[in-house]
């Protein structure tokens, strides 16, 4: 993939709050020390826990797999990490729907509705990603997986947006303007992914695969 460095970087930065957050729950969850705000999840440790640990893996992996210098210098070791990449795509959107039917109540319909959409999209578009790399068709294999990555790392721009909220207000986002901004924050970086995916170069070079 031919992305310069500084989008990676930039990726990394972005998501670095949202994958420290997951990491420190992946280790409260086994102990029991999960935050009050968060305790009602301690019903589904299973899933909690691997969305937390499979969200940090994403987060991690996504902007590594989309540095030039990965695919071209090290193609195995990307091979390798894409299908990290993959399995932990496929356990956040998992687990994101089973903390949903295990917490239908737990935000309003319309946020309710956007966690089930993003979560079953981040599985089609994996899926749609994998069918491509079998069939050796790497520019549409390149473009869903910059689509799977940011429907699942979409959750890090609704805490760009409720973490400043939540700091000044000490409250989080409540009501109508709060599912707005989660399903606006969402879409906005589906929307950038699609922005980016349609200024690559349709060719991909395909020794650099190799």
């Amino acid at each position: 993939m031919r992305l310069p460095i500084v989008v990676p970087a930039a990726l990394l930065f972005f998501s670095f709050i949202t994958i420290v957050f997951a990491l420190v729950q992946a280790v409260q969850i086994p102990l029991g020390a999960l935050p009050e705000d968060s305790a009602r999840l301690a019903a589904t440790p299973i899933s909690h826990f691997i969305h937390a640990v499979g969200g940090a893996v994403f987060g991690l992996l996504g902007p590594l797999q989309f540095g030039r210098v990965l695919a071209q210098k090290y193609g195995k070791l990307h091979r390798v990490c894409g299908r990290v990449f993959v399995i932990t795509g496929f356990m956040l959107a998992l687990s994101s729907l089973s903390l949903l039917w295990h917490f239908p109540d737990i935000g309003a319909p319309l946020a309710s509705i956007g966690r089930l959409v993003f979560g079953l999209a981040l599985g089609v578009a994996l899926v749609i990603a994998m069918t491509a790399i079998r069939n050796r068709d790497f520019t549409r294999h390149r473009d869903w997986m910059i689509r799977a990555y940011a429907i699942g790392i979409g959750a890090t721009a609704v805490s760009m947006v409720f973490i400043p909220i939540y700091a000044i207000t000490g409250e989080p986002p409540m009501g109508l303007a709060s599912d707005i901004a989660f399903i606006g924050s969402w879409t906005v970086c589906v929307i950038f992914a699609e922005w980016l995916v349609r200024r690559l170069p349709r060719a991909v070079n395909k020794s650099e695969q190799k």
